[in-house]
């Protein structure tokens, strides 16, 4: 009896809190804040910045996992021999004189893909083979200097993707971009796996490849200045053949990485490796680095008349002396057999080439070199640059192809479709997958909850609080909760919880006020649901901001992180405080999103099992292809959103493969025909994956999709329809 009071007395207090306009039980006041959105984006950037800061703590570098981080996984091309590139009116040889001959050349690397650049073949048995990489901004001609004709080396001079813009355009649509030919190829392969950097050093291991079947064995020697400089460090990290290197112009602590060009923002670099690791594994042959050359950029092209201006900021700067001193010393502690020389201005040319060669071939190359000061203008391939870039962008579009059919052979040919427990057991692995390596997965939330609460508004029938719940230092979850007025005492209802999308606030989801834009995307889905008599909960996902939050894509990603390993945590919490509720019912709490929140609506509920079904509005898609394809009017290669690839998607994890995640639970999509954001024919096309699958588990009526005659919006027919079925309430 005296339980069933308390429980009954509990109900009254709560009933009554809410009438009231009170906080919420169990909460303590909230003080209002005149914007909770960009308080968080500013929290979230102090915990990245802070586990950046940690993160040389338990790096363990490896050839393997520096391999894998560049997207460095597809097999080279034999290379047999240099081919001559020229014509009637720019022949191949270049330049003749009584030391070395200079030609145009390219050689193979991938299928379609090929290396191209200047070989300088000496007249007399090379002294030793160098790979010498320009830094993006230069053309490879311009490095072809005395020095280099005269000591004896065998030289290839490969040409990098550049900075320019003039080829980063889709002629069919019309579309050209101020986004440089780098972050081009970037913007294509990233989602892939694949990568810029991993792409070119893998044009200089082929040449390295090329210099190892010769039958005389001398030394080969990489080297590099600004961005060739890095390609440099990288291929001998990697490639142990490669028995000595020279850089210039590159070498700093990374930490910094995020603040630098999107083609240089590599995925889990942080985790293991900053210029000191990578040094290391080059340990124990020789290694100059020069404190010179390094380039000096303020940010991206400036848009052309006609061009899009969509590129990434990032820029390059000169790292002080000290920096660079100080990384060389973590270099030796990590590998006390280093054999680095730190070069300035000072440093001689006849130090350097002492450093990096044997005695004898050191010698042997000081001997015929001569500097007399002469200057060769030899003239840049006015056609090369075009090149490199159809080349890369044409195997990197044909990998559209092959990723769908590795997904197919690692993820779908072994589902097991016996039964749904079966099927359960083997996706519980998957889903660990999806989460600790594509989405990048954080510690789950720390700290305690803290729960606050305070009164909103009301209406005749739905009573709004606006909640605030801690998660880790400095992060925290927010969101409006909307309760009906007609609850029982002790009655516990369904819990949607409705997703705003890009930019947006928990209140888009929630007004009904006309003069409010967001009225014409979200309809106030929110509080109508609640007025039909389910809880509802307005979470704020962090994409808002802009440039603040897409900055921290970028500082996540080199920790092996996304914006979803902090926004998946969040909802941990939200999910932890929801089913504490005393008017919920624990086991129906479902997800709903449009656009960024239907995007929300296949990661979060995908490692989230509390979340016992999800509706994915204004968003489903043939996802790789839309990040990818060069063909695609509505493609992201072509937008600002910069932030938006996510690492290795495409080998792993498309949009039927999520739902498979969430698969038994229900699931569902809203499509407008003439939502913009993709065209029926690629959703249709991808969610023929996932009504096969459910109707294989035998499972075929909890799946579906409603197509609408509209635009990018909430519809609000088919989607609270399945809500009050799926969810028993009526």
């Amino acid at each position: 009896m005296r339980l069933a009071f308390h429980l009954f007395a509990s109900a009254l207090i709560l009933l009554t809190t809410l009438a009231n306009g009170q906080i919420l039980p169990g909460t303590q006041p909230l003080e209002a804040n005149p914007d909770f959105s960009a308080t968080m984006v500013a929290g979230i950037d102090k915990m990245a910045l802070r586990l950046i800061e940690q993160s040389n703590a338990g790096r363990k570098p490896t050839r393997e996992k520096l391999k894998a981080a560049l997207g460095i996984v597809d097999d080279r091309k034999a290379m047999t021999a240099l081919e001559l590139v020229g014509n009637t009116s720019e022949p191949a040889l270049l330049l003749e004189n009584e030391h070395c001959r200079v030609f145009r050349v390219r050689w193979p690397v991938f299928e379609g893909v090929h290396g191209e650049g200047i070989y300088v073949q000496p007249k007399s048995k090379p002294h030793a083979r160098v790979i010498y990489l320009p830094d993006a901004s230069s053309a490879p001609e311009k490095l072809v200097d005395e020095f280099l004709l005269t000591t004896g080396c065998e030289v290839v001079i490969p040409a990098l993707v550049s900075r320019d813009s003039e080829f980063s355009t889709n002629d069919k649509f019309g579309v050209k971009t101020n986004v440089t030919h780098r972050e081009w190829i970037y913007r294509q392969s990233y989602e892939l796996g694949r990568h810029i950097i991993g792409y070119e050093v893998q044009k200089a291991l082929s040449v390295v490849d090329w210099f190892k079947s010769q039958p005389e064995q001398v030394p080969v020697l990489i080297a590099g200045v600004g961005e060739g400089g890095m390609l440099a460090l990288h291929a001998a990290a990697i490639d142990e053949r490669i028995d000595s290197v020279y850089s210039m112009g590159y070498f700093a602590p990374r930490e910094g990485v995020w603040s630098e060009p999107l083609y240089r923002n590599v995925f889990g670099l942080l985790r293991d490796f900053g210029d000191a690791e990578i040094a290391s594994l080059i340990a124990p042959r020789p290694l100059a680095l020069q404190h010179l050359f390094y380039p000096k950029l303020a940010g991206p092209p400036d848009a052309k008349p006609g061009e899009r201006a969509i590129a990434a900021p990032g820029k390059l700067t000169e790292p002080d002396l000290l920096s660079f001193q100080a990384e060389i010393e973590r270099t030796k502690v990590l590998a006390p057999t280093s054999r680095i020389q730190s070069c300035t201005q000072e440093t001689s040319n006849e130090q350097i080439i002492r450093h990096i060669f044997p005695k004898a071939t050191a010698e042997a190359a000081l001997k015929t070199l001569k500097v007399t000061g002469t200057v060769f203008h030899l003239k840049p391939d006015a056609t090369r640059q075009k090149r490199l870039v159809r080349e890369l962008e044409a195997f990197t579009q044909r990998l559209l192809v092959s990723t769908e059919m590795e997904r197919d052979t690692e993820f779908w040919k072994k589902l097991p479709m016996g039964s749904v427990a079966d099927f359960e057991k083997h996706t519980a692995a998957e889903r660990d997958r999806f989460w600790n390596e594509v989405i990048g997965r954080l510690p789950d939330p720390n700290l305690p909850m803290n729960a606050k609460s305070r009164f909103v508004r009301e209406t005749d029938k739905v009573t709004i609080h606006e909640v605030t719940l801690d998660v880790w230092q400095d992060v925290f979850a927010w969101g409006w909760l909307c309760v009906p007025k007609k609850l029982k005492s002790g009655e516990k209802r369904p819990v949607v919880v409705c997703q705003h999308g890009l930019e947006g606030i928990p209140e888009d989801t929630v007004t009904d006020d006309p003069t409010n834009r967001a009225v014409q995307y979200y309809h106030a889905f929110a509080q109508r649901l609640a007025e039909q008599g389910f809880v509802t909960f307005a979470p704020h996902n962090p994409y808002r901001g802009k440039d603040s939050f897409r900055t921290l894509q970028r500082k996540l990603n080199p920790l092996g992180l996304t914006l979803y390993s902090v926004i998946n945590g969040q909802h941990q919490r939200i999910l932890e405080w929801l089913k504490s509720q005393p008017f919920t019912q624990q086991d129906k709490i479902a997800f709903y999103g449009l656009s960024y929140g239907g995007k929300s609506a296949m990661r979060t509920p995908a490692v989230l099992k509390d979340y016992c079904l999800s509706i994915c509005s204004g968003d489903f898609n043939e996802w790789v292809r839309k990040c990818v394809s060069t063909d695609m009017p509505m493609s992201y290669i072509a937008t600002g959103e910069y932030e938006i690839w996510e690492w290795n998607m495409g080998r792993t994890f498309n949009y039927a493969e999520m739902a498979a995640l969430i698969a038994p639970r229900p699931f569902m999509v809203e499509r407008g025909h003439n939502d913009g954001v993709g065209n029926d024919e690629w959703v249709n096309y991808e969610f023929a994956k996932v009504r096969r699958l459910y109707n294989k588990l035998g499972i075929g009526s909890s799946t579906t999709i409603e197509h609408f005659d509209g635009p990018h919006t909430i519809h609000g027919v088919g989607t609270f329809e399945f809500l009050k079925e799926k969810l028993g309430w009526r």
